[in-house]
């Protein structure tokens, strides 16, 4: 406890060098609460301005607080103040800064009484808010109901590893951005320990990237077919068939309405063209082609024409595929189709999309439950697309923690679908191809919007960024961990 103490103490000195700004610590009477008195008492002891507050709620206090609570009486003649009801609670100033140290990992039930209206009482305040282990009240890897009052934290030191909920779009909010704080667990346990998710970390995309022989040509890697677009919605082909080839696909065709073979050829001299007999619409499927990677869906429509081309084109394939967008809207419209959509195939729907596959979900731990059912059952991999995107591969979860605001943006999923093709048309695993394409996808948009803003973003943009993600994954990383971002 010291020790996550003296680390947290060295993180938050490092940025405040000293300033005179009120320092507010609110500690519990557990084990977070003895991390809270220690972390201000290296506050005190290096002349902060610190106010240490106790909610003083039951007689039951754990040894390692009350050890701290007297550790704390060397260094300051201002006693812990104790809160018991509404009537204790302090004045809070914008400028202060607020330390939550109340509950940890180890809360399992909502708070209530006068404890949650102490927790509504510190939200309340701009007051800049740091949570040490855990936002108080947020549970780490469980459901809870979306009503609990949970600090809403703009900052949180997590010890050890970060929890699930940070990454979900209901629980996350609270935890502001986060960083890890080794506290010393056993290496050989956090080795052997099965995860509730795998996040995917510069270090693991790394591990994935295949560098090219000097000697190979466009044939090594691969050939995309792209089954996307409508009228009205070309730029959906256009994007997609642009990442694909962004990210590295030997060749790419589009396959496309009749109408739309000028627009297509003239944005991307790149990427070779087939049109269906349908000007406004794809409306059959009469092409043979062996040893492509069919990427179909975006912009695509689904009149009865298109989803019988749609189903045509699912029977000519053996290999993986990447479906998107309408593609998902007419297999949850003809459930039988599943049939013919080759095991390891990738799929790629938003949240309505979704649903529309599988169901509406009560929260996002259930979301999460039925979509490791569905990948099970169908045997495919999910991308569940959102500010921290996850793949679902049977019971498997991988955590995205790249990728910005500015992403959501018309087209953005486009470019995913089209990278993950060309990942995949290259010989990379279905499973390493989804994970890796949606890392370098959001990787593309941070390096993006270091010129463009998050308002500036544009798809077409974050695709031609895709290479400049490769390259940033080779570059020295720096010595400190930069803060994460939960969306």
């Amino acid at each position: 406890m010291e020790h996550i103490a003296q680390l947290i103490f060295e993180r938050l000195h490092s940025r405040l060098q000293g300033s005179p700004v009120s320092i507010k610590v609110f500690c519990g009477i557990g084990k977070n609460g003895g991390n809270g008195l220690a972390l201000a008492r290296h506050m005190i002891q290096h002349g902060y301005h610190v106010t240490v507050y106790v909610t003083n709620c039951s007689k039951k206090r754990a040894p390692e607080f009350l050890f701290h609570y007297d550790k704390i009486k060397e260094v300051t003649k201002d006693w812990p103040i104790l809160l018991s009801c509404k009537d204790d609670f302090p004045e809070l100033h914008p400028q202060d800064i607020i330390i939550d140290a109340i509950f940890g990992t180890g809360i399992n039930r909502s708070i209530d009484g006068w404890m949650a209206a102490l927790i509504h009482h510190l939200n309340n305040t701009p007051a800049f808010k740091i949570a040490i282990d855990m936002p108080s009240g947020l549970y780490a890897n469980t459901p809870q109901p979306i009503e609990s009052p949970i600090i809403k934290a703009q900052h949180t030191f997590s010890f050890e590893t970060p929890k699930l909920s940070f990454f979900l779009p209901q629980t996350g909010k609270y935890t502001g951005t986060f960083e890890v704080i080794p506290i010393g667990l056993d290496a050989h346990y956090m080795m052997e320990a099965a995860p509730l998710a795998q996040i995917i970390t510069p270090d693991t995309a790394r591990s994935m990237y295949k560098p090219r022989d000097k000697y190979s040509h466009k044939g090594d890697y691969g050939h995309v077919l792209t089954m996307a677009g409508s009228k009205g919605k070309i730029g959906a082909a256009i994007l997609t068939a642009g990442a694909a080839m962004n990210i590295g696909a030997g060749k790419v065709t589009a396959y496309l309405p009749e109408d739309a073979n000028d627009i297509l050829q003239s944005s991307l001299p790149e990427v070779m063209t087939i049109t269906s007999a349908g000007e406004d619409f794809i409306t059959d499927f009469e092409h043979d082609l062996k040893d492509v990677t069919l990427c179909v869906g975006p912009g695509l429509s689904t009149g009865t024409a298109v989803k019988n081309a749609f189903a045509k084109a699912l029977t000519q394939q053996s290999n993986p595929i990447v479906i998107d967008a309408d593609g998902l809207n007419i297999l949850s419209q003809h459930p039988e189709y599943w049939k013919m959509v080759p095991n390891n195939s990738i799929v790629t729907p938003h949240d309505g999309e979704l649903a529309r596959l599988m169901g509406n979900w009560k929260d996002d731990y259930d979301r999460l439950e039925k979509a490791k059912k569905l990948s099970t059952e169908k045997d495919v991999i999910i991308v569940l697309k959102g500010a921290h995107t996850i793949v679902v591969s049977g019971e498997k979860l991988y955590v995205n923690d790249t990728g910005n605001p500015g992403m959501a943006t018309a087209g953005s999923g486009d470019v995913l679908s089209g990278a993950i093709a060309g990942l995949l048309t290259q010989g990379y695993e279905p499973v390493t191809a989804a994970v890796f394409a949606v890392f370098l996808h959001g990787a593309a948009g941070d390096i993006a919007s270091q010129t463009y803003a998050h308002e500036g973003l544009k798809a077409s943009i974050i695709s031609n960024f895709m290479g400049a993600a490769i390259l940033d994954l080779f570059r020295p990383e720096p010595s400190q961990q930069q803060p994460k971002q939960s969306q």
